[in-house]
């Protein structure tokens, strides 16, 4: 464990090299309760804007620890791919510790277009590039034990997942965790570790598939039971966190037109945990998680409104009511 005042965060899972391809022919449309994304096969198509940025739920989160001033580091498996490459230098512009990252030639990195349409939706197409096998390796897990805390979020295998959060509370290191559909697929698993797990992330409907509840109050209240800082979040309806002794219901921080949500949820965990860690109250950390997922929306690609430390935040609709 470090004892800097300064906390050390360690995020570890895939990076993404994400092309952004925007143009009216994206538009949805609506059949049913299902929104689509017709393209024609044999046409050719106009783009109105192409933007390369990089991505990857822990490179997103390392990127809002870096930019808040803490000690940043990333963890994960990259070539020498030209995805890679790019991945590794923004990274690298932005004050992220790369020297876990296990570079070769025999892995890739993960590969997204995203087809986006002019009211933010998007649909992304997925090269997953080279997955980090179940035993961790070739990463170097001891350094787990150096952070205050570590960020994750899908990691590709429950057997990965399971090392990594045993190792770290065995080591006293802190977890925050956003569960995606590959692990919530195991949900008896899931809920198995979660009691190493000091906050939880996950949206509304992700909740649903570990406690019961209809309300997002009562799914912190019930969340309580498996994680000690529970958050909950709802799209536009806002946000209801609770560590226990207070319960936190947010709306929105800012109604802005949506760019792109692509790393809104990432902005929003990982903004949270950047002042929660630095011991600040529930209310403030969701007050800058919402800030923070609010101006990434409002940009193309996950990383470029990222807020940096300094900026100053305006009120918002908050409830604070005891447990």
């Amino acid at each position: 464990m470090s004892n800097n005042k300064v906390p050390v965060i360690l995020a570890i899972g895939k990076a993404t090299q994400d092309v952004f391809l925007k143009s009216e022919e994206f538009d949805p449309h609506q059949e049913g309760t299902v929104a689509y994304t017709h393209l024609p096969l044999g046409a050719k198509l106009d783009l109105d804007e192409v933007v390369f940025a990089t991505g990857g739920n822990a490179t997103n989160a390392a990127t809002t620890f870096a930019r808040q001033g803490l000690h940043s580091r990333f963890m994960w498996v990259l070539g020498t791919d030209p995805a890679s490459q790019a991945i590794l230098g923004e990274l690298d512009s932005e004050g992220v510790d790369t020297a876990l990252v296990v570079q070769s030639s025999e892995f890739r990195a993960s590969y997204s277009s995203i087809l986006l349409a002019n009211n933010g939706e998007r649909t992304i197409l997925n090269f997953h590039g080279t997955m980090v096998d179940s035993t961790g390796s070739p990463l170097d897990l001891a350094a787990i034990a150096e952070a205050d805390w570590i960020y994750i979020s899908s990691l590709g295998s429950m057997e990965l997942l399971e090392k990594i959060v045993s190792f770290a509370a065995e080591h006293q290191t802190k977890i925050m965790f956003n569960p995606a559909g590959s692990e919530l697929a195991h949900a008896d698993k899931l809920k198995a570790i979660l009691e190493d797990v000091d906050v939880l992330a996950l949206n509304k409907e992700e909740m649903q598939q570990l406690v019961t509840g209809a309300t997002s109050e009562e799914l912190v209240r019930r969340g309580t039971l498996l994680c000690p800082v529970v958050i909950v979040s709802d799209g536009p309806n806002g946000v209801v966190a609770t560590d226990g002794k207070s319960i936190v219901s947010a709306g929105m921080y800012e109604d802005v037109p949506v760019v792109d949500r692509t790393g809104a949820g990432d902005a929003f965990g990982s903004g949270f945990l950047s002042q929660w860690s630095q011991g600040t109250s529930l209310e403030d950390a969701i007050v800058f998680a919402s800030a923070n997922s609010t101006s990434v929306v409002g940009c193309i690609g996950a990383k470029a409104g990222i807020l940096h430390a300094g900026t100053e935040l305006h009120a918002m609709p908050i409830e604070v009511k005891a447990f």
